[in-house]
């Protein structure tokens, strides 16, 4: 039995990449360049991000690879899971699932944040917390289950669009809403921001934050196939698709095959059963969030996921001032080894994320709040400082390249590029410039930028994330231990002098 998205209901077990790949001819409405896109498996714009997506299914079938990424699923024999999917209930556990997130990362180099391990965030919690779900609660459980087992594809649209949002969310034409409750469904209208990578996806999951609603018209949470009717996902400019036209992957080996395209995902009157419903009322849904328990998950993933980016990055960086000649400078090295220690930074908080564990309906555990309300609020400045750091010190470096790999190829440049464009130590120009371009790519191009853009937005308002971490320090009663710690200190003088008793005897014995 197909579901609505051509996706196998009857066979257990992960999916292939095969599956995969063959899911996402469906019939989908994508559109881009004022264009529908008959095939995103073919289509430039797409292609090589599938195939990147299509190596994490292949991962989770190689021997290799295995005990690594998947655990056997609790009461199911013989069938296995991606660890973060399956919600924890020790330490060893929940570092075991961080190190497979690691693990996926390291298949992009840390540079595609969607990936289908991602949404175990979300998805991990729906088992242990399906009592949060009500009369949906069946729903959650048979999507914890089937997640598990299968290991759909699931995009997220949580954010409202950035319109009208100085407006009553309630009476918005924009934002996602009910236009119809039948005894078989919801039919569905309105826009969500951003879906990134959703035209790749197998589903979405729908649910809201940083809004609260009275009208229950706006509450539902739910989840929809990518190719059911009436969901519509308008693209932005895709730099895969542009690279594959105007340069080659010796030029730009990021843009060309990690292009996670955003897009508008728009949906018109579409249909969605009960059976995938999760919450709908304006009580439960503006409890989502709060309640979930995938918030800090979230947050692990990401921290986790951009710790080996930093790692690939820092690793160019130290490649880009040896070819340079510069890396004895001790200014340079001071740059480097900034970089370098920004990388610790993330990774000890995605170690005290996962090792810090917080208890979470009696038998599971989440990963540290604290620590993930660190990473929330400095990853953005660290990854931009970063960046800075590379084009202050690696300079023009980045910029005296020639403009294509078939400059090389022509036998009548060849020559004066072999001479004059060649790296320093021993670094012929071809090795020189094929470093250079990577590292370009990554912090100068329209793709580098946007993960910028990306990372300093990763986890929603830069203002938001300073925000709530000092209301959940407020409400945890954090601010009140560190406020207590400075008045004990105040206590122990006054305009009199020594008022600490140890230091009042020692003072009157004198």
């Amino acid at each position: 039995m197909m579901d609505r998205n051509g996706f196998s209901l009857d066979r257990r077990g992960l999916q292939t990449s095969q599956e995969y790949l063959a899911s996402l001819r469906d019939g989908r409405e994508v559109w881009i360049n004022g264009e529908r896109v008959e095939d995103v498996t073919e289509h430039p714009a797409f292609r090589n991000a599938a195939l990147m997506n299509a190596r994490f299914y292949d991962a989770l079938h190689d021997p290799k690879l295995r005990d690594k990424l998947t655990v056997e699923i609790d009461g199911a024999p013989g069938l296995r899971c991606h660890r973060f999917f399956q919600a924890p209930r020790t330490v060893e556990e929940q570092v075991a699932a961080r190190d497979a997130i690691a693990e996926t990362a390291r298949l992009s180099y840390g540079w595609m944040g969607r990936t289908p391990d991602f949404k175990g965030a979300w998805i991990g919690t729906f088992g242990p917390n399906r009592d949060l779900y009500g009369e949906y609660a069946e729903n959650a459980t048979r999507w914890y289950n089937f997640s598990r087992e299968r290991l759909p594809f699931i995009n997220h649209a949580v954010v409202n669009p950035p319109v009208d949002r100085n407006q009553d969310p309630n009476t918005s034409n924009v934002f996602v809403r009910v236009d119809e409750e039948t005894a078989d469904g919801l039919y569905i209208s309105g826009a969500k921001v951003v879906a990134t990578g959703a035209a790749l996806t197998q589903y979405t999951f729908v649910a809201h934050y940083n809004v609260m609603y009275q009208d229950k018209k706006y509450s539902p949470i739910f989840m929809i196939p990518t190719g059911a009717k009436g969901v519509k996902l308008i693209c932005r400019t895709s730099y895969e698709q542009a690279v594959s036209k105007n340069g080659s992957p010796f030029d730009y080996p990021l843009s060309s095959r990690m292009d996670e395209n955003d897009c508008i995902l728009i949906f018109d009157r579409a249909f969605v059963p009960w059976q995938d419903v999760f919450m709908y009322g304006v009580e439960m849904s503006n409890s989502f969030i709060q309640k979930s328990g995938f918030f800090g998950r979230t947050l692990m993933h990401g921290c986790t996921r951009l710790a080996v980016k930093m790692d690939f990055i820092c690793g160019l960086f130290l490649k880009a001032v040896e070819i340079c000649g510069t890396r004895d400078f001790q200014g340079v090295q001071g740059a480097v080894g900034e970089a370098i220690a920004l990388r610790h930074m993330l990774w000890g908080l995605s170690d005290s994320m996962a090792y810090r564990t917080e208890n979470w309906n009696e038998e599971f555990l989440l990963p540290n709040l604290e620590s993930a309300l660190a990473y929330r609020a400095t990853a953005g400045d660290a990854y931009s400082r970063v960046i800075n750091l590379i084009r202050k010190t690696v300079a023009s470096g980045l910029i005296y390249l020639p403009s294509h790999a078939k400059d090389f190829l022509n036998p009548e440049v060849r020559p004066f590029l072999d001479q004059y464009a060649r790296g320093s130590n021993g670094i012929d120009a071809e090795e020189r410039a094929k470093t250079l371009k990577l590292l370009w790519d990554a912090i100068g191009t329209e793709f580098g930028s946007r993960h910028e853009l990306y990372e300093v937005n990763y986890s929603g308002s830069y203002e938001k994330s300073r925000l709530d971490t000092l209301h959940i320090a407020s409400h945890s009663g954090r601010t009140e231990q560190m406020r207590a710690l400075a008045e004990q200190c105040m206590a122990e003088y006054d305009l009199n002098g020594w008022t600490a008793p140890d230091f009042k005897k020692a003072y009157a014995a004198r």
